[in-house]
C-alpha cells in the first residue's frame, strides 16, 4: 500500500513539474508574440505619428510587409514610405520613415490617380490606361529625368494588384498640382494618372532617400485587397 502511494505521488509530482514546464513555454511564447507589437507601438509613440495623422493599424501593417519583404532579401533599406489613402488627399498622408533610428524623415501631401476618387480616394486598379492608383507594397528602384524631373521607378510586388506598375509607367514624381495652393484654389488635391505624385518642393529629397530597394506601402481599408495579400496573411 505504501508502494502504491508513493508511486502514485510520483505520477502527481512528474505531471505537475510537465503542467508548470508547459505555462512557463506558453508564456515566453507569449512574450515573444507580444514583443514585435511593444516595439511597434514604441516606434509609433516616441514619432508622433498619431499628432502626424497616421493611424497605428496602417503603419503596423506596413511594418508587418516590410518585415517580410526584409526576409525574403527584397530590400536594401530600413526605410519605410507610407502612403495612407484612407485620408483626404488635402491632408499630408505620405509618410517616410526611417526604423532604424525610428525617425519620421518626411510627411507631406501626395495624390492619388483621377479615377481613384476627387478629394477622397475610392477606386483602386492594376489596369493600364485606367488612371487609378493600385494598392499593395513596392519595391523602389532606379532613378531617371523624366518630363517631370526626377522620378522614380516603382516594381509593384504584389499580383493582381500593382504588378503591372511598370508595364503602367507607375513611378513617383515632382508635379505642381501637388500642393496647398491648388488645394486652396480647387477645394482639393490634384490627381495623377495613377502615379503617386508629391510636391516639386519636396520631390527630389523624397526620391533621393528612398529609391534603390526601399519599400513603399499604398494603403486603403479595402476588404479584398486586405484579405489576398500574402505579404499581410
Amino acid at each position: 500500500m505504501i508502494r502504491t502511494w508513493n508511486l502514485y505521488f510520483i505520477v502527481l509530482t512528474v505531471i505537475g513539474e510537465v503542467a508548470v514546464f508547459i505555462l512557463l513555454v506558453s508564456a515566453k511564447a507569449d512574450v515573444r508574440m507580444a514583443r514585435p507589437n511593444k516595439v511597434k507601438a514604441a516606434f509609433y509613440n516616441n514619432m508622433h505619428l498619431m499628432e502626424s495623422g497616421l493611424n497605428e493599424d496602417v503603419f503596423e501593417l506596413a511594418v508587418k510587409g516590410w518585415e517580410k519583404m526584409k526576409e525574403r532579401g527584397e530590400l536594401a533599406s530600413d526605410t519605410i514610405s507610407i502612403c495612407d489613402f484612407s485620408q483626404s488627399s488635402n491632408c499630408k498622408r505620405f509618410y517616410v520613415i526611417d526604423m532604424n533610428k525610428g525617425r519620421l524623415l518626411f510627411n507631406t501631401l501626395i495624390a492619388h490617380g483621377r479615377n481613384t476618387g476627387e478629394e477622397f480616394a475610392r477606386y483602386f486598379s492594376n489596369e493600364p490606361s485606367s488612371n487609378k492608383s493600385s494598392l499593395g507594397f513596392y519595391k523602389t528602384k532606379s532613378t531617371y529625368s523624366g518630363e517631370h524631373g526626377l522620378s522614380l521607378r516603382l516594381e509593384g510586388k504584389e499580383k493582381g494588384f500593382n504588378d503591372r506598375a511598370e508595364q503602367r509607367a507607375i513611378v513617383m514624381h515632382g508635379a505642381e498640382y501637388v500642393d496647398e495652393s491648388f488645394i486652396r484654389h480647387f477645394g482639393r488635391l490634384g490627381r495623377s494618372l495613377g502615379c503617386p505624385s508629391i510636391p516639386y518642393e519636396f520631390h527630389e529629397q523624397v526620391i533621393n532617400t528612398i529609391k534603390d530597394g526601399c519599400c513603399l506601402f499604398i494603403y486603403y481599408p479595402d476588404r479584398k485587397y486586405l484579405s489576398a495579400s500574402r505579404l499581410l496573411n
